[in-house]
């Protein structure tokens, strides 16, 4: 790991700081999608953590359940489903809590990425009452909790998402409750080209355009979204220094206190699981600083 200097003193952000030494590692890590929520068990924070993933061998499933010391709780590892049942529950007793934990990802129908569509289901259950509940078959979950028909909603604190392309990068977001879910793309071409530009498009709109991108391969810019300030951080350096496989990093943060709270400590491995970063993201959460998309960009030859 190396840390690289910034070139815009106190207005720069180091985003991250991951450089990689073979192929595989690039591959496996544009399979990945996790995504963090934030919810109480008899008055107590707790963090549940999915992640989804898509390898040769087929989808898989994570499910973790930590409390707020980072202590795992709970943890059902879904492997491909060449190996691994598509349905099924595991329960557990936590602060004198039944948790119980079902999916049916039999008739899950999936895209390009590793999440699902639609056909599925997931969730958690204390106490018969459904705390997170994802996918569209909102009856057949309830039906198969025997749980009251009240969902108490976790708070999405976080996605974490690995994207590929050659020079256009795309994502979708949703950056409050309720809210539209956007479409973010991101395009950059740095092979051949003497100046890069990197451009950030929401909703087909440009939002963002950083020109000079080897002077400004790492910083920060404030955008609006749905009226909501939502900063953008961003670390191209192995794009356009960096070895052959490398990744850039950004963050799209509905808070101007992303920098305080990621200055701390680099977002530098991309393969880190379990999320070492989710304490962090409780606490950003308890301070209202809002929701975190962070993506991994990883270049095409």
């Amino acid at each position: 790991m190396r840390d690289f200097p910034s070139c815009f003193g106190e207005n720069g952000v180091q985003v991250a700081d991951s450089s990689s030494s073979s192929s595989n590692t690039s591959k496996n890590a544009q399979n990945l999608v996790t995504c963090l929520y934030q919810c109480r068990i008899r008055g107590r924070s707790c963090l549940i953590t999915i992640t989804w993933s898509k390898n040769l061998m087929g989808q898989g499933l994570s499910v973790g359940l930590d409390d707020s010391a980072n202590q795992c709780l709970c943890k059902v590892d879904i492997k491909p489903w060449l190996f691994s049942k598509r349905k099924g529950s595991k329960s557990l007793e936590a602060y004198c809590s039944k948790i119980d934990i079902f999916w049916d990802l039999s008739s899950a129908k999936f895209g390009s990425g590793p999440e699902p569509l639609e056909g599925f289901y997931v969730s958690i259950v204390v106490d018969r009452q459904m705390i997170l509940l994802l996918g569209d078959m909102r009856k057949e979950a309830f039906k198969k909790a025997s749980a009251t028909p009240i969902l108490s909603n976790a708070v999405f604190v976080s996605k974490r998402e690995h994207v590929f392309g050659k020079k256009v990068f795309s994502t979708k977001a949703q950056f409050c409750d309720n809210g539209q879910i956007h479409d973010i793309v991101i395009e950059c071409d740095t092979i051949g080209i003497k100046d890069p530009c990197l451009v950030v498009r929401v909703d087909c709109k440009t939002v963002m355009q950083v020109k000079r991108l080897r002077w400004k391969f790492r910083g920060n810019h404030t955008i609006l979204v749905d009226n909501l300030a939502v900063e953008v951080l961003w670390d191209v350096h192995n794009w356009l220094f960096g070895a052959s496989v490398g990744n850039a990093v950004f963050m799209f943060k509905t808070s101007v206190s992303a920098e305080k709270l990621f200055s701390s400590q680099p977002l530098s491995d991309p393969n880190l699981l379990p999320w070492s970063f989710s304490q962090r993201f409780l606490d950003s959460k308890t301070q209202n600083l809002g929701f975190s998309l962070i993506l991994y960009a990883w270049k095409n030859e």
